[in-house]
């Protein structure tokens, strides 16, 4: 049985992944798992790999989208990019870590902060 957190991230992670689509990005995965854990979407635009951790947020009160992804969490999703360019990359491709935070405005709306090259 799915928790209403997943089911938010879930459908923050559609919402985000429309986004990237809209405005030019090639969606490649979603929830890319290896050993190291999980990165919610990776993408191409132009010749660039962007590996992109989506947040929701129920409120603006909850913090800002890089308060989320911390110190560790950049790490982690450093770890995870790495070794999916090491099984993956068939040429050296520029790589960037954006950031989509979704926050929900009301239980049908919500608000896209999209930050490229968050780290």
């Amino acid at each position: 049985m799915f928790s209403i957190n997943k089911q938010k991230g879930d459908w923050g992670e559609e919402i985000a992944a429309k986004y990237l689509a809209k405005i030019g990005y090639k969606i490649i995965e979603r929830n890319y798992r290896n050993r190291f854990g999980e990165i919610d979407i990776v993408a191409r635009e132009k010749e660039v790999i962007c590996f992109v951790e989506v947040k929701m947020r129920g409120s603006v009160n909850c913090g800002t989208s890089l308060e989320a992804v911390d110190n560790r969490k950049q790490e982690k999703i450093r770890l995870i990019a790495g070794e999916y360019l090491q099984k993956f990359a068939d040429k050296d491709f520029p790589v960037r870590f954006d950031v989509i935070a979704i926050t929900e405005v009301n239980n049908s709306d919500y608000a896209i902060d999209f930050i490229k090259d968050a780290f």
